[in-house]
């Protein structure tokens, strides 16, 4: 079984534990802290364990040419990428703000730190695990100080390969045993052929004792809720309050319906994996007592003649006889009653029957 840890306060992930499901905000909030409150809002009253958003500390994430581009996408809030940066880039202050309001609605709050200073506020403001992106993934200067922090941790693995996957566990694993890692692909919106749901199943083999996840960008919630079939212990959507608002994300992300679809989804699949042992429930006995077969006589058998097979036969009966699957069971025996045609084959009748489980 899969490791267990403790994400969250008094919110265990693994096992048989529910799947946790995050909430991405990220910079869908348009830089406005109210509509990010509205979201937070939104992903609680949904059903969502956790809202997200994404912290930059954009000097010691971009070089100065990057920050002076001319950025002229559809997309953008500013005439270069460091005036589109700063608009969505929420203070310190105002992540403070959010992280009081999600404690007053009840949902756990956390950032992806996208850079070495991101991660140190992030720290100080005591989230309840670190969520490393994607770009982030392989920048293992970068994933070795946030393992350091000792918080849990989120790994996404979008645009890696798994040999570099297995460089990122063991280099999480040296100081943090506390983690998840997430199938991703880094595209938005994403197709499904582009998925590979199955890298679910091969980081499960691969990784059979931390809890395996995912981080999906694709139009609606299909996939997402095949992942928690696949056995994801995480699940992040990335989350809006209109598919329409200016920037990239909003296309690939859930509205309120959608959400609160998915969580509810996600736990009928949860309910509907069961326990992988496999007998007749209680909820089948009225099917199995109106309809399950047994073994009846083809012909009139006499007191004391030994069984074969081509006296015996199957059907619905009344009463219920010696159960289908023992039919072989009965060859070679004697039986101490006659038996008429078309009569159950009672285990009374047998000599020497033992019923098998």
């Amino acid at each position: 079984m899969p490791l267990t840890f403790e994400l969250c306060p008094g919110r265990m992930i693994g096992g048989n534990h529910p799947c946790f499901i995050i909430a991405e905000i990220g910079q869908n909030h348009q830089g406005d802290v109210e509509i990010a409150k509205k979201m937070i809002k939104m992903a609680k009253d949904c059903g969502a364990d956790c809202a997200k958003f994404q912290k930059s500390e954009l000097e010691f994430k971009f070089n100065k040419q990057a920050l002076e581009r001319p950025y002229t996408s559809p997309h953008s809030w500013g005439k270069t990428y460091g005036e589109h940066k700063r608009h969505l880039e929420l203070s310190h202050d105002a992540y403070r703000e959010l992280q009081e309001y999600a404690q007053e609605v009840g949902i756990f709050f956390t950032a992806s730190g996208m850079d070495e200073m991101a991660v140190e506020f992030l720290h100080e403001l005591n989230v309840p695990f670190m969520k490393v992106g994607s770009g982030d993934t392989n920048n293992f200067p970068y994933l070795e100080q946030t393992a350091k922090k000792g918080r849990p941790m989120v790994v996404s693995s979008g645009m890696q390969s798994m040999e570099t996957m297995r460089r990122v566990y063991q280099t999480v694993k040296k100081h943090n045993e506390n983690f998840a890692i997430l199938q991703c692909t880094s595209a938005y919106p994403l197709v499904a052929e582009d998925v590979n749901l199955r890298v679910i199943t091969e980081y499960q083999k691969e990784f059979p004792d931390i809890p395996i996840g995912y981080s999906g960008h694709e139009s609606g919630i299909t996939i997402s809720i095949a992942a928690a079939a696949l056995g994801a212990k995480v699940i992040e959507r990335h989350i809006t309050l209109d598919k329409t608002w200016k920037g990239s994300d909003h296309s690939a992300s859930l509205v309120p319906d959608e959400l609160a679809e998915l969580v509810r989804s996600i736990r009928v699949v949860e309910r509907a994996l069961g326990s992988g042992i496999k007998r007749m429930l209680p909820c089948e006995k009225a099917c199995h007592d109106k309809l399950g077969k047994s073994v009846v006589a083809k012909v009139k058998i006499p007191k004391g003649t030994v069984l074969s097979l081509d006296m015996l036969g199957v059907k619905v009966a009344e009463p219920m006889g010696v159960a289908a699957q023992d039919i072989f069971q009965l060859v070679g025996k004697a039986v101490t009653e006659d038996v008429d045609e078309d009569v159950s084959v009672t285990p009374q009748v047998v000599e020497g029957y033992s019923k098998t489980c």
